[in-house]
């Protein structure tokens, strides 16, 4: 209370009446802007910088950058434009140093830390370095673009699962033969055909859109369309690679058993339809690397599947050739202690612990086996090592792996160790809800998956909407404050090396379509239908959201089909096929125009970013890096708006001159360049209904 009634105070008081701090003006970040080098080794000192407003200090005010390795003063280091810029030396530290700046005006003390400034000391939002660790360049900024493989394109039908070609949880696979047919409700053994020669007949589609990386969702043997329930985390599935071998039979209505399951068995067992797979998986990788596209793979570690090898509840590996026995089916099997069972029921034995009592998902029991322990290690080193060199893995439900928090981390410290070591640029991005703080520290994961400061709170401003379509907020809807205080605080919890790489999505396969979220609907496929997801949608609002997307930092992660108009409720619905021959083209020329200025423009990747006009609907933020300027405006409001953009926050000067380079808004969007001269520090801008603008200095 009392700071905020003094801030009053001193904005009623000219600058001849009152000595005044200008907290306007100051601003610091782990960027390389402020900090040097801002991802240390721990040989390195730290040049750790603050700007102020230009003569705002006096002879007896100071400042000093207090850590938990001490207590260091900052002297002027430089000066420019309206700014006066402090520096501070860090000595080199083995340990994680959090950080915080003291500014000591009047006899008044200030402390300034990534919530901005405060009267008060506020650690839950100190800067941090950690020492040695460092994220994979490449990955900085990277656009990057999810396929869930078999909604993406079918190269190869010869590799089609066939109708009743097995059974999985009460279901017959299912060969859907009409690419454009619906989801169902029921979705889990339907498929549509996508392989990964569809995505390789697909490459120069995704090169012309301008991605850096594919992320695939599971590709490994698995009876899912999903592929969250491994069943051979050694091979690619051979109906996403290749089947050399073909035969056997599907099921028929006398024996609608797995056990006659042949045609599965030989497909999904044969070893030559195994390696023939993997061949083929490292070649795409080849194709991939030589069109300049990452590859990440996702990594399904704290469960298996009932069909996996290992426990072998169908008999598929028990019939098969060369295969010990699985641990469902004897005592004695040698897979026995990578399950926990709760009674001795063999043959056949129902009682093993599953993922939140899926029996379908057995949890690996990693406590009661280092065997299972070192062969997961394994794994993880061998897709990203020779002859297949994949780029990283993300983790599905990584920190549900283990039955402690203290043996969780453990093993992730040895899956960085193991993976770093078989590629030091490989990347580990995590899927994680809330604070994953304790696995950032630079001995684990890299980044998460960005829902907290990225996806909800975008989704929650632009369209009220819950990210499975599941609530909607009126009093979220619109609200700049509430979104400004979701980024600072989740934003809080990643370091820079994090940030920087951090999954940013708009949609995914676990929650509904970004499209579908702007028709403001409650519903799911099974409770409202199909064409509910299809109606009351806001392109404008979806254009609004590519832009915030491609402008904030992070790496922009498309979900196939966004980019091309795909709508869909939450999972199965979001799972919908990718729409080829009936694309969204406008939507994917905006993408792609955005996904340029992304790239084109380096501060978008490595620059400084500073809020600089939130109110009701509307957003404005700018970017920085060495000489270069840049701020983008949302006006998520169904009317016209002026505005006035503080642009002396982002070191513009009286007579820069900033380019809007592109715009967008309720009938499309375009790209005609219009210059704006920065006067009294300030640009003034008009925006249109439901509009977004990108402006380049």
């Amino acid at each position: 209370g009392e700071f905020f009634e003094y801030s009053k105070k001193i904005l009623l008081l000219s600058e001849a009446e009152y000595d005044f701090l200008n907290f306007d003006a100051i601003y610091s970040d782990e960027t390389e802007n402020y900090r040097f080098p801002c991802e240390p080794t721990d040989k390195d000192e730290v040049n750790i910088k603050i700007r102020l407003w230009k003569d705002n200090l006096k002879a007896e005010d100071k400042v000093t950058v207090v850590s938990n390795k001490g207590e260091f003063t900052a002297s002027k280091c430089d000066t420019k434009g309206n700014f006066d810029y402090y520096n501070a030396v860090l000595p080199p530290a083995e340990e994680k140093t959090t950080y915080f700046f003291k500014i000591i005006k009047n006899g008044r003390t200030y402390c300034y830390n990534k919530n901005g400034i405060r009267p008060h000391e506020e650690h839950n939002y100190d800067f941090v370095i950690l020492p040695n660790f460092k994220t994979p360049d490449w990955a900085k900024g990277a656009v990057m673009y999810q396929i869930y493989v078999d909604r993406f394109y079918n190269g190869d039908k010869s590799n089609d699962v066939v109708n009743n070609e097995y059974a999985y949880m009460g279901q017959a696979a299912k060969q859907i033969r009409n690419w454009e047919q619906p989801v169902a409700n029921m979705d889990i053994c339907n498929f549509y055909g996508g392989d990964l020669k569809g995505v390789e007949e697909k490459l120069d589609y995704l090169c012309e859109l301008g991605i850096d990386v594919i992320y695939f969702n599971p590709i490994f043997v698995s009876p899912s369309n999903h592929k969250y329930d491994i069943q051979d985390y050694d091979y690619i599935d051979p109906h996403y690679g290749v089947i050399v071998e073909d035969g056997g039979e599907p099921l028929y209505f006398e024996k609608f058993s797995n056990k006659y399951a042949t045609k599965y068995m030989q497909r999904t067992t044969d070893r030559v339809n195994l390696e023939a797979s993997n061949k083929f998986f490292a070649e795409f990788v080849e194709k991939a690397h030589k069109r300049g596209i990452r590859v990440i793979l996702d990594g399904v570690f704290n469960h298996c599947g009932a069909f996996n090898k290992w426990l072998d509840k169908e008999g598929f590996y028990h019939r098969g050739k060369g295969y010990p026995d699985g641990a469902y089916r004897t005592e004695d099997s040698i897979y026995h202690d990578y399950f926990k069972w709760f009674d001795n029921d063999w043959p056949n034995n129902d009682c093993y612990d599953a993922w939140w009592g899926h029996d379908n998902h057995p949890k690996l029991n990693y406590e009661g086996s280092r065997e299972l322990y070192d062969y997961i290690l394994g794994i993880g080193k061998k897709w990203v090592s020779a002859p297949y060199n994949a780029d990283g893995w993300r983790l599905d439900v990584a920190a549900d792996l283990g039955r402690s928090k203290e043996f969780n981390h453990k093993f992730w410290r040895d899956f960085r160790n193991a993976v770093k070591e078989a590629n030091p640029e490989a990347i580990i991005l995590a899927e994680h809800y809330g604070d994953a703080t304790d696995w950032l520290n630079g001995d684990q994961w890299d980044t998460v998956m960005n829902y907290d400061a990225f996806m909800e709170p975008i989704t929650w401003f632009l369209t009220g909407m819950e990210k499975h379509s599941e609530d909607y907020n009126e009093g979220q809807y619109n609200n700049a404050m509430s979104f400004e205080g979701a980024m600072r605080f989740h934003g809080a919890r990643l370091s820079y090396p994090s940030m920087s790489v951090s999954m940013n999505e708009l949609s995914n396969h676990d929650h509904s379509r970004f499209l579908t979220r702007t028709n403001k609907k409650v519903g799911r496929l099974h409770t409202v239908g199909k064409e509910e997801a299809d109606t009351g949608i806001n392109k404008a609002i979806m254009r609004e959201a590519v832009t915030f997307q491609m402008t904030w930092p992070g790496a922009p992660t498309i979900y196939y089909g966004d980019e091309a108009g795909v709508t869909g409720w939450t999972d199965p619905d979001n799972r919908r096929t990718y729409p080829w021959g009936k694309e969204d083209k406008e939507l994917i020329e905006f993408h792609k125009d955005m996904i340029r200025i992304h790239k084109e423009n380096e501060l978008f990747t490595k620059g400084s970013l500073e809020y600089l006009h939130n109110e009701y609907g509307i957003l404005s933020y700018g970017r920085w890096y060495k000489d270069k300027k840049a701020f983008v405006i949302l006006n998520n409001n169904n009317c016209d708006k002026e505005i006035d953009v503080p642009v002396w926050k982002i070191e513009a000067k009286n007579g820069d001159r900033f380019v809007k380079v592109i715009e967008s808004y309720e009938s499309g969007y375009d790209k005609e360049k219009k210059e704006y001269v920065v006067e009294k520090g300030k640009i003034k801008v008009r925006l249109k209904a439901f509009s977004s603008v990108v402006l380049l200095g």
